[in-house]
């Protein structure tokens, strides 16, 4: 039997989460089951929160425009992570938390899902390409761990477990991508 879900972090809120929100699309039930899968039965890991937060930000992530939400002075989204540290460094308060937290986010989405798209940015012209993305994550989630305010999602504790996990979470996600490829029993977890 597993944990009651926390449905805090569902929803198709392209900034994050709708509190009560039930868990309604099938692509939601997808990456929700084979994230528990996965997370769980795999790996044992048992944090309901943290397995959510990880569901979500695929979910969220599968709409370019939530990916690349952090926009600069031009109005014209930050798609590098430069860019992104860039525009934090100007922000104060919540919105410094939100920038942060979204720079954990994607840098936790690229590290997990495809990390062979990081391989090239070493390659390419990008400035991306002399980062470390696990560390710039890590990085970023305690920063925005380390801000308090507002009452909405995520927590502080969660941020921070994000940034103490990160390998642990990106290696999951890429073990979610490669369950879903491989296509094995995808059926059964979509529809328990």
């Amino acid at each position: 039997m597993l944990p009651e879900r926390d449905s805090s972090f569902h929803g198709n809120n392209p900034g994050g989460s709708q509190a009560d929100s039930p868990r309604s699309t099938v692509l939601d039930r997808f990456f929700a089951g084979l994230s528990e899968y996965i997370f769980q039965s795999r790996l044992g890991v048992a944090d309901v929160q943290l397995i959510d937060y990880l569901s979500d930000l695929m979910l969220r992530f599968v709409r370019t425009d939530t990916m690349h939400r952090v926009r600069r002075a031009s109005g014209k989204p930050a798609t590098e992570v430069v860019q992104m540290l860039s525009e934090a460094d100007k922000r104060i308060g919540l919105a410094r938390r939100e920038v942060h937290r979204h720079i954990g986010d994607f840098t936790l989405f690229w590290s997990g899902m495809y990390p062979e798209s990081l391989r090239k940015l070493q390659s390419a012209t990008s400035a991306d390409g002399f980062l470390d993305y696990c560390s710039q994550g890590k990085r970023a989630y305690r920063i925005a761990a380390q801000i308090e305010g507002g009452e909405g999602p995520p927590p502080c504790e969660l941020l921070l477990r994000l940034s103490e996990q990160f390998e642990l979470c990106a290696y999951g996600l890429r073990e979610v991508r490669r369950e879903w490829e491989n296509g094995d029993g995808a059926e059964g977890i979509l529809f328990q």
